[in-house]
């Protein structure tokens, strides 16, 4: 019990670190710059973060595969699945480097027509970005690995290490004169220094093996089997993570956007506390599945969805009491006066996918990868229609409520997942070899 309220605890730091580092960094960082170069700047993070997103799309089955082999000790075939893995990201990541390599100048030159900032500068800033995409890529092999053995400490606090320094570092250069260049300079290096000490932890962890890229074909296999519904899954969070605000940028225009895209921000930890939280079932449900009964499965969801409900109503509730005091606080009467009447469904929606996280996690666990992107982005596609319908019809209030069904939509898992833990009646269930755990893994397709 220790060791899971450890990882817990240390996947929530992970999750709020940067933001709140942010919170501190960015007034400095847009005072000292202009509003043009700090812009510049979260261009350029923004491109690191998606591309490393879709880059590492694939380590969710990299996790799951890990510790399964873990759970019934095949080490050699963890160390190839590790050296598979990096091998994909590897691919992934050259390939999104050399695409937004070649997009950063038609890229620059639109970002810059309407500032004075150099073309030059921003075109520099936006390729180191692309460079750090294949790093973030290589980083995430080793911090999914570490994942899988259920080891957050060490991973988080080198990530949270990194993060942190690169922001005050971000605050001393434009404190000295520096530009939006040097930021992203000093970004880089501590990013490559931080994977190095990832992968230096992960060597002594799998007991110092090589970890050259390689592609095992059965590990390979595996992996591109399971990883390819998770990498589709990724990028579609991206993708329709941002058509609300793009909707509601064209038909009502940009003032329109402020209140909603502030309580939209203010309601996401709601969904990211439970979700960075409760991360560490993924590694546990997976090791342990082909080795307990499914009554013992069955056991452990529903206590994981007994926290992950009061977590995410104990959030929820906090936020509705005091969420219209903070945004008035911070955004001032005018934007608060906006937000009131759209931030109780936008928290709700918040809610509602936060308690779809235990249901993914063990659906991921159990193999189902293809079940749960299905319904995800099955669910998105049609609450994409219904966003548009309201919009059309109700405004900005219209969207707000769409995201209490698109939420909703996220506890559809629950009912492919009760049904795999409840179709097998015997009291143990165990796995004898690979391919049985394998098997058991895979579940029905339903």
């Amino acid at each position: 019990m220790k060791k899971h309220l450890v990882n817990a605890v240390y996947g929530v730091l992970d999750y709020g670190s940067y933001p709140f580092g942010m919170l501190l960094v960015a007034p400095i960082v847009l005072h000292k710059l202009g509003a043009a170069e700090y812009g510049i700047w979260m261009i350029s993070t923004a491109v690191v973060s998606a591309g490393g997103i879709i880059a590492s799309g694939f380590c969710d089955a990299n996790i799951q595969r890990v510790a399964i082999l873990r759970g019934i000790g095949a080490t050699d075939s963890m160390v190839n699945s590790v050296r598979s893995m990096l091998g994909i990201n590897l691919v992934l990541g050259i390939t999104l480097t050399v695409a937004s390599w070649i997009a950063a100048s038609y890229a620059a030159r639109h970002i810059t027509v309407a500032s004075f900032t150099p073309v030059q500068e921003c075109l520099i800033c936006l390729r180191i970005a692309s460079l750090l995409i294949l790093v973030r890529a290589i980083e995430s092999v080793s911090v999914s690995t570490q994942r899988a053995f259920e080891q957050y400490r060490d991973a988080v606090q080198v990530s949270v290490a990194v993060r942190l320094l690169t922001l005050t570092a971000a605050a001393l250069l434009v404190q000295s004169g520096h530009s939006v260049i040097s930021i992203l300079t000093g970004t880089a290096a501590f990013l490559i220094s931080g994977t190095y000490l990832q992968f230096r932890q992960l060597w002594r962890l799998l007991g110092r093996p090589s970890l050259l890229p390689a592609f095992h074909p059965g590990e390979t296999r595996s992996l591109l089997r399971l990883g390819i519904f998770a990498w589709v899954q990724a990028l579609g969070g991206i993708i329709f993570g941002q058509l609300d605000r793009l909707l509601l940028g064209v038909y009502l225009g940009a003032v329109a956007l402020a209140p909603y895209a502030l309580c939209i921000q203010f309601a996401q930890p709601v969904f990211g506390l439970a979700a960075s939280g409760l991360h560490f079932l993924f590694p546990y449900i997976s090791g342990r599945a082909a080795t307990v009964s499914r009554e013992v499965l069955k056991r452990t969801v529903l206590k994981a969805f007994a926290c992950n409900l009061l977590l995410v109503s104990g959030s929820a509730a906090m936020l509705l009491s005091f969420g219209p005091r903070l945004i008035r606080i911070w955004a001032g009467g005018a934007v608060a006066q906006s937000a009131a009447a759209i931030l109780p469904p936008i928290v709700i929606g918040s809610a509602l996918m936060g308690l779809g996280v235990t249901g993914i996690y063990a659906m991921q666990a159990l193999g189902l990868f293809r079940m749960a992107a299905c319904i995800s982005l099955g669910g998105r596609a049609v609450m994409l229609v219904v966003m548009i319908y309201l919009l059309r019809h109700m405004g900005i209030e219209g969207l707000a409520i769409s995201r209490v069904g698109y939420g909703s939509i996220a506890l559809l898992v629950y009912l492919p997942l009760g049904y795999q833990l409840g179709i097998v009646r015997k009291k143990t269930v165990r796995a004898s070899s690979l391919a049985t755990a394998c098997e058991l893994h895979e579940g029905p397709r339903l």
